[in-house]
C-alpha cells in the first residue's frame, strides 16, 4: 500500500483525505491551520500542524519516505510553487500539484512537479458530458482525445449481441464491460447479449460516442 503526504487541507484536500481513507492508504496530512488538521485527524494515519513553505518543517516529515506527495493548495499559488520545489529538493519521489490555470501548470512543472491536475476544469468537463448528454452516465478521461464512457444501452440494442452491433468497426468504439440488469461482465465477447436495463463501458473519442449513440 502506498504512503501519501497530503499538504493542504481545504475543502479539496479534505475530500482527497476521505477518499484515501476509503482506499486504506497511509496518509500524513499537513496544514498550518490547526482547525483543519483536527477535522481531518479521524480520516488519516497522522497529521501535523505546520507551514509547509518552511524547508526546516518539511525536513522533519521525511518527505523522501512517501510514495507520493499531493500539494492541494488552491488559493495561494506562490506557496504551492514553493512547496512543490522544496519537496523535490528534499528528495520526494513523486509530487502531484493542484493548478488553476495553464500558467500555473507551466510553473509547477518547471519547479519540480511530476504531474499537475485541474479540479475545477476537470469537474466542469465531467458535468457537461454527464448532464448535457442523455445517454452518458459517467466518463473517465484518458487523455485529451480518448475516454471511457459509461453509456446506457439504447432500447433498439435490447437482446442483441455485441458482435451483431459491430460498433468497433462502425464507430471505432471498444466495449469494455457490461453493467447492471442482473449481470456483470468484464471480459466482453462478441456473444455477450445486451439488455436495455444495462449500461456499457466503451472506450473511444467523444465524437465517435456522439455518432454511435446519436447524442
Amino acid at each position: 500500500m502506498k504512503s501519501v503526504l497530503l499538504i493542504g487541507l481545504g475543502r479539496f484536500g479534505r475530500n482527497m483525505a476521505e477518499k484515501l481513507n476509503e482506499l486504506k492508504y497511509e496518509v500524513m496530512a499537513v496544514d498550518k491551520d490547526e482547525r483543519l488538521v483536527n477535522e481531518v485527524l479521524p480520516l488519516v494515519t497522522d497529521a501535523q500542524i505546520g507551514d509547509a513553505t518552511s524547508e526546516a518543517f518539511l525536513e522533519t516529515l521525511g518527505v523522501d519516505n512517501y510514495d507520493i506527495c499531493f500539494v492541494t493548495i488552491g488559493q495561494d499559488f506562490q506557496s504551492s510553487l514553493v512547496i512543490t520545489s522544496l519537496l523535490k529538493d528534499l528528495g520526494a519521489k513523486q509530487v502531484v500539484a493542484r493548478a488553476s490555470s495553464e500558467v500555473h501548470k507551466k510553473f509547477l512543472l518547471r519547479n519540480g512537479a511530476d504531474d499537475v491536475f485541474f479540479p475545477a476544469k476537470q469537474v466542469a468537463h465531467w458535468a457537461v458530458i454527464r448532464y448535457a448528454a442523455d445517454h452518458v452516465l459517467d466518463y473517465i478521461a484518458l487523455d485529451s482525445e480518448y475516454a471511457i464512457y459509461d453509456v446506457a444501452v439504447p432500447e433498439e440494442w435490447d437482446q442483441r449481441t455485441v458482435g451483431s452491433l459491430d460498433i468497433r468497426k462502425k464507430f471505432n468504439l471498444n466495449v469494455l464491460a457490461v453493467r447492471g440488469g442482473g449481470a456483470s461482465s468484464i471480459a466482453v465477447t462478441s456473444d455477450t447479449v445486451l439488455r436495455a436495463s444495462q449500461t456499457i463501458l466503451v472506450l473511444g473519442t467523444w465524437k465517435d460516442v456522439q455518432k454511435c449513440f446519436k447524442i
